[in-house]
């Protein structure tokens, strides 16, 4: 399925970088080009450095900002890698840079990543296909107080010891394998009262085992230091976020 991404917050992110003449802005997840496309637009002589760690969303990005060609430079890494990448290119500092936080819904929609409960799929979630830890390791392979506790923390979920040993039980029998089958025992181990209030029942664990696999919390932490250590005076650092988990690093 065709990487489609929608930015979100553009006008925010525009006023929010304060774009100058000439600026280096460094956009740490591009995703589908978006947000650069705007930044790009609205300052006609700064420059872009795009970095995400999934190699088809950069391939989706340089097609859409292939009029831009000689003000983009595209890296496929982590954002955690954000001083490597600066480094590489010889540059001290930058005027602004940019993190859009958390999965995007284009790799929601792409049913073989794994990482919605809506569609039938092995049970992945890696943002970076090289990283060789899936969801189907954690949820076959961690204890029953590993899985807790990332429930538990990732996910805010009320049930995660039960969901823990509710899992334990189905892969004592055969591995979990595919979203549908984890959102089947996930459903079995909460109550129905609790199932028919907020959210889809899986919701909370499939986001924290997407955390969990792709290290996302302790990711963020890092780099947001490593973002001002890298800014100009007076440059901004713009991030959107997505849930409370994010919010308070």
């Amino acid at each position: 399925m065709e990487f489609r991404h929608q930015p979100v917050m553009v006008n925010e992110v525009i006023k929010g970088l304060r774009l100058k003449p000439k600026g280096v802005y460094v956009d740490c997840t591009i995703g589908g080009g978006g947000h650069s496309q705007a930044i790009l637009d609205f300052q006609p002589d700064c420059q872009i450095i795009g970095i995400d760690q999934d190699p088809n969303a950069l391939q989706v990005a340089e097609r859409r900002l292939a009029a831009y060609k000689n003000r983009v430079s595209y890296f496929h890494s982590n954002f955690l890698y954000l001083d490597r990448v600066l480094i590489e290119l010889g540059l001290a500092e930058v005027d602004g840079i940019l993190l859009d936080l958390g999965v995007s819904s284009a790799q929601l929609d792409q049913k073989e990543r794994g990482f919605s409960y809506q569609h039938n799929a092995k049970l992945d979630m890696r943002m970076d296909p090289s990283n060789p830890k899936t969801a189907y390791d954690l949820v076959n392979n961690l204890s029953i107080e590993q899985l807790t506790e990332i429930i538990s923390k990732y996910g805010e979920e009320r049930w995660a010891k039960r969901i823990a040993e509710f899992i334990d039980i189905q892969r004592k029998k055969q591995p979990i394998e595919t979203t549908s089958q984890l959102t089947a025992v996930i459903k079995a181990a909460i109550p129905r009262k609790a199932r028919l209030e907020g959210p889809h029942p899986a919701s909370r664990t499939f986001q924290a085992l997407r955390i969990a696999v792709n290290d996302e919390l302790k990711v963020l932490q890092e780099a947001l230091h490593k973002a001002v250590d890298f800014l100009k005076p007076e440059g901004r650092l713009c991030v959107i976020s997505f849930h409370s988990l994010e919010d308070r690093i």
